[in-house]
């Protein structure tokens, strides 16, 4: 049987650009949070820039680090 994946997503916003494609993203829900492109923003290299709001994808193990999988309009 195969296990379903739990992974949580928030929206955010984006305060700060760090080097190696990491971000420091304000989540909805007050915290900050580390995160970094996800496979397919890094391929077409979609640009982030700060003060955009995107969606980050949590795993239920750390809620400090994610992956930015999605940029709002």
């Amino acid at each position: 049987m195969k296990k379903e994946k739990e992974i949580i997503k928030e929206r955010g916003q984006i305060i700060e650009v760090l080097p190696g494609l990491l971000f420091r993203v304000k989540l909805e829900s007050g915290k900050e949070a580390l995160a970094y492109l996800g496979g397919k923003m890094k391929r077409y290299r979609i640009k982030v820039l700060p003060g955009e709001n995107v969606i980050v994808e949590f795993t239920p193990y750390d809620k400090e680090r994610g992956r930015i999988v999605y940029r709002l309009k």
